[in-house]
Order: C-alpha cells, then structure tokens, then sequence
C-alpha cells in the first residue's frame, strides 16, 4: 500500500487496474470501527492516541488503525484467504481491542452514532489524510462521528470488479437495512433506524450509491475527470458505499452501521462476501445483471435508513413490496450455494431484532439512552474471551 500512496494520480488508477488483472478471487477482509468510551459515563474520549501507543509491540499493532475522530478505533482481520477464516479473525480483534482498552481504563462501543455526544466535543486525530479531509470539507467532516463496518472482498479483472460494484449497487439498502444499529443521536430519538448513514452519506460529496459504469473504462474516465478538474487530491475522497478499492484489488462494501454484537457482525460480513461472490459469478456466467436507476435505489435507501428491518423494501427485479425480512430472506435463498462454497453459510441468518429495533423497543418501555446505550456496550465487550490471542 506504501507504494500506490506515492503514486501520481494517474499512475494509481493504472496501478489500480493492474492489481485487479493480477488479483485473487474472493479473499475477504472486513474492518469494524469502534468508539473510545469512558465506562463510568459512557462519554467518547479523544485517545485514541494512547491506544495505538499501548498496542506497540502487540499482535493487534498491524491490525489497528485510527479513523477521522480521536474518540475512535478501528481494527482490521486482514487479509483472509477465504471466508471461512473471517468469523474468527473479527472475533479475535474484538477481544484484542477490547483487552488492549480497558486496562487504560475505557470501553467500547459498537453503534452506529453515539446516542448523546457533541460533535464539538471530538477532536480530528492529526494525520496528513485527516488533515487534508479536515480543509477539503470543513462542517461536513466535523460532524461525521459515526462507526461502520466495511468488507472488502477480492475479485480479479478490471472489469469484472466494476461489474460487481455495479450489482452490489441494488442490494446496500437490504445491506443497510439489516445492519441499523443508530436510532439515537444528539441527545435525540431520531425516528430513523440508521442516524449514521443518513449522517455520511447525505452530507458528503461522492457518497451513497455510486453510479453504474460501463466497465473499467467508464469508471477510470470519471475518476480522471475528478483529478484533472481538481475535484479529488486522492482517491480516498470517493465516499461511495460500494467502490473498487485503489490500493488494493478489491471490492468494498461500506454501507453497514457498526454491530454491537459480534453474531450479527459476522453474519453481515457473511451475506456482503456472498452477495459479490454470486455477482462475480454470473458476470461469468453470462447470467444478466440488473442495473436500476440511481433513484429507484435511493427509494429502497430511504427506506432502509427511515424503518430499517421493520419496513418494507421494494423488490426492483418484480416489481412487489415485500417486508424487509423477507426481501433479505430471498437474498440469501439466491447467494445460498456460493455461500455454502466459500464457508459463509452458517452465518446467513435474519436477526429476530436487529440492534435499531432492540434498541427502539427499549425506548419505547421507557428506558433511558443511557440505560440503552450500556446494554450495547455490555453486548460488545462480553466478546472479551473470543478469540484472544
């Protein structure tokens, strides 16, 4: 990755279509952000830095990261041959980030927003990426204090990864939908499932649903149109929530709110890798791929941010509005023997409650966010013991 960093911007995008020519099919990768907490408030802390200083010399050190806010860790599995080493390796970070924190006298939290902290209140860790991202959007970056979760999955040939991001386009609003962890925020019970999303991807720029291009071609036209009118600096500056990764040859997948539990984290992953899978292998195949208009998978989005897994999502191949669940449930039917191949199929599953709904319905008792909040973050951190290494 050191070397594409140093790459003008038209050497990346050539070094970017080379790796995918010369890449593996179907590695996996997913990375989790978490928020730095105060366990006696439940309050973000801006120390990240003592975080990364405590992991030096750790087994989690390569695999930590910070991402925009001080009040935020992400950690990473890596690179993953196949699925079947994913459900382990996210479990085994959990434990490693948790066990590095807490004697430093933190916790962690794994929704999408947190439900009450100022976004005055964080402080942008002091990278040159951050700091550029910082003068570049200003107000728009200050207020992105959300968590995610990402899944990268390796796919070979230039144009087959643009085809894979062009049939994943459909699907992030079931993603998104099944992922809802951020109901609360700014001391507020917003009415949406996924405060997060509605967050990021309607206040900065190239972000959301990205649009369909026709093969590698198409979309290096519209990356080099950026650079040369002086749009981007960098190729991380496309905030979409599916694109082909510039680095590395993959496919990532950004659409999730973050997990407090780390089932239905590892169950997401597991539906986003076989999502790409099935898609890569009907580009194989012949099998037609669908490509909706942008608007009509905003609705679906809308949708998925507004009611999440308790609404309705609109099937755009028929045509009918079906519940969520069940949306999800034909998804899974349709990925099921890729899923069984690359070992994700015994985590597809539909939560009975996903986290924005468990979380509602505690609101609706009447339970304080506070008393809400802390149940999340006892869901997270009793993955203590998976995994350690």
């Amino acid at each position: 990755m050191g070397d594409a960093q140093r790459l003008s911007p038209e050497e990346q995008v050539e070094f970017a279509r080379d790796q995918f020519e010369a890449g593996t099919d179907f590695t996996v990768a997913v990375e989790e952000e978490f928020a730095l907490l105060d366990p006696a408030t439940l309050d973000l802390v801006n120390r990240f830095e003592d975080v990364q200083a405590a992991a030096v010399g750790t087994a989690l050190e390569p695999d930590l990261v910070g991402e925009l806010i001080a009040s935020e860790a992400e950690v990473r599995t890596g690179r993953c041959e196949s699925f079947a080493e994913v459900p382990a390796r996210m479990a085994e970070r959990r434990a490693q980030l948790i066990a590095l924190v807490e004697p430093l006298g933190m916790t962690l939290g794994a929704t999408g927003t947190h439900p009450w902290a100022d976004w005055k209140d964080q402080r942008i860790i002091d990278t040159p990426h951050y700091r550029r991202n910082d003068e570049l959007l200003r107000y728009v970056v200050w207020r992105n204090n959300t968590f995610g979760l990402h899944v990268h999955v390796g796919i070979r040939g230039a144009d087959r990864a643009i085809a894979v991001c062009n049939g994943l386009r459909t699907f992030l609003p079931e993603l998104l939908a099944f992922s809802a962890s951020s109901p609360f925020v700014e001391n507020v019970v917003s009415g949406l499932h996924s405060a997060r999303t509605q967050i990021f991807t309607r206040f900065f720029p190239r972000c959301g649903v990205p649009d369909a291009y026709d093969g590698w071609a198409g979309f290096e036209d519209y990356v080099r149109f950026l650079y040369d009118t002086g749009s981007i600096t960098e190729h991380t500056q496309l905030w979409w929530s599916v694109r082909p990764h510039l680095n590395f040859p993959t496919v990532e997948i950004r659409i999730c709110d973050a997990q407090p539990d780390l089932a239905e984290s590892q169950s997401l992953a597991a539906l986003a890798t076989s999502l790409a899978v099935r898609l890569a292998r009907a580009y194989d195949d012949g099998e037609p791929i669908a490509l909706h208009p942008h608007r009509l998978i905003e609705e679906n989005t809308w949708r998925a941010i507004r009611h999440g897994l308790s609404g309705d999502l609109i099937d755009l191949q028929r045509g009918d509005v079906v519940p969520a669940r069940a949306r999800i449930e034909r998804l899974i039917e349709w990925v099921q023997p890729v899923a069984e191949e690359i070992g994700a199929a015994p985590y597809l599953a539909v939560p009975e409650r996903n986290a924005a709904e468990r979380q509602i319905a505690r609101a609706e008792e009447g339970a304080t966010l506070a008393e809400i909040y802390a149940e999340q973050i006892a869901a997270t951190v009793a993955e203590r013991t998976l995994g350690s290494s």
